[in-house]
């Protein structure tokens, strides 16, 4: 009977290095996948961390070329940037298209923004041809985070990304 026991032991002694073993490396393979199939938004490093969740796929090549969040979903690299100012803040959107960054002037954008007590608040933006993006002024009074779903339409085509800022 104690050597039953003991062969018990053992084996499940055995089989628990080899569960521990498994489980460290499939860690591994699941941090390097998620990074590059997760929905989020990049941020650079010298900017602060309030990225949000995206509602597209993110791919290794998005860079964040005008210093902002960056979401790459499909074909079309979508790029976030908030601004303060004194009493508002400037949000501008570069919304691109291909390996190149082609700038997309004639989309429909819209910026729907929820505020620190939960409400909702929808703003159109207009296309600055100068900056060669998208761009609206919003009046910000509370402090807190700034969830923001930016929806593009082109040409009959939806392009959703999400996106935050603090204030």
């Amino acid at each position: 009977m104690k050597a039953l026991k003991s062969t018990l032991v053992i084996l499940g002694s055995i089989g628990l290095l080899f569960l521990g073993a498994c489980s460290k490396g499939d860690q591994v393979s699941d941090k390097n996948s998620s990074q590059a199939s997760s929905p989020v938004a990049s941020q650079p490093a010298s900017s602060a961390p309030n990225a949000a969740p995206a509602g597209t796929g993110k791919t290794d090549r998005a860079k964040a070329s005008k210093g902002g969040q960056v979401v790459e979903s499909g074909a079309y690299h979508l790029e976030f940037v908030a601004e303060k100012e004194d009493t508002e803040t400037h949000l501008d959107f570069y919304l691109q298209k291909g390996d190149n960054h082609e700038p997309i002037p004639n989309a429909k954008v819209s910026a729907q923004v929820q505020l620190p007590n939960a409400k909702q608040q929808t703003l159109a933006l207009k296309y600055d041809t100068d900056g060669k993006h998208y761009t609206v002024l919003f009046p910000v009074k509370d402090a807190g985070q700034y969830p923001v779903k930016m929806a593009a339409d082109i040409n009959g085509e939806k392009v959703d990304g999400r996106f935050s800022f603090n204030q």
